[in-house]
């Protein structure tokens, strides 16, 4: 019976991992613990994450680079307005003509970015993209040039344009369309010359209002734009 028994004892062997976890010690799990901390991260694991960091920081500037790269000079017009309105400490804030709904609506194109945009009370839905078409003016002499006008406007890209025409791309929001260049900032070297030109524009003026500021941007092939320079008078500032 001793025989048999011994015998089915040499029988039954242990697994590797039965007999691995017999041999391991609760010190021994510490130790490799420890090891496996301590142990530095693969090189890819460093780099992937701070590889989406930067690209995350560097986003903006590389698509403004990529605007003034590619983009084409249109030149924009404020409308009349409050000096104080405009002056913002050092950043001047700008409403263009074509930024008002007033204005939109009477081109061609705005009931059927309206039908496909309806939000409530017949308006725009807030985010609404908004593409206007601008032809450019011929401009005479070295002066103030002329600002291109408006002459539809879509909720699309266009695919095809005429040579003098170009698609601004903006956003409906509150009300108003924002074009990404209503807020320019001004260069320190600058502030003074233009504050003084201001003023002076709507102190030589009847009702005291800023006169229709000039502006000239660089807008790209998908209709994103970043501001050149302004007239103030027939002052030009460059940025």
């Amino acid at each position: 019976m001793n025989s048999g028994s011994s015998e089915s004892n040499k029988n039954k062997t242990l697994s590797p991992e039965a007999e691995f976890s017999n041999k391991l010690t609760f010190r021994d799990y510490l130790i490799a613990s420890e090891q496996k901390f301590n142990q530095p991260l693969p090189l890819w694991r460093v780099l992937v994450p701070l590889a989406l960091q930067t690209g995350i920081i560097l986003a903006v500037p590389t698509q403004a680079a990529y605007t003034n790269l590619l983009g084409r000079e249109v030149v924009l017009q404020t409308i009349s307005s409050n000096p104080q309105d405009v002056l913002q400490g050092s950043t001047l804030s700008l409403d263009y003509d074509i930024s008002r709904i007033s204005n939109l609506r009477r081109l061609p194109g705005w009931n059927e970015l309206r039908r496909r945009n309806r939000g409530r009370n017949g308006q725009l839905l807030s985010g609404t993209n908004v593409y206007v078409i601008l032809r450019e003016q011929q401009s005479f002499g070295r002066g103030v040039p002329r600002a291109w006008r408006p002459v539809r406007v879509s909720s699309t890209l266009p695919t095809s344009l005429s040579d003098n025409q170009v698609a601004l791309r903006g956003i409906y929001q509150d009300g108003v369309v924002n074009y990404g260049v209503e807020t320019l900032s001004v260069p320190d070297e600058q502030r003074q010359q233009i504050n003084e030109d201001i003023r002076s524009s709507a102190e030589n003026s009847r009702n005291r209002r800023l006169r229709p500021i000039t502006v000239k941007v660089k807008v790209d092939p998908q209709g994103n734009a970043v501001p050149v320079s302004l007239w103030v008078r027939d002052r030009n500032y460059r940025f």
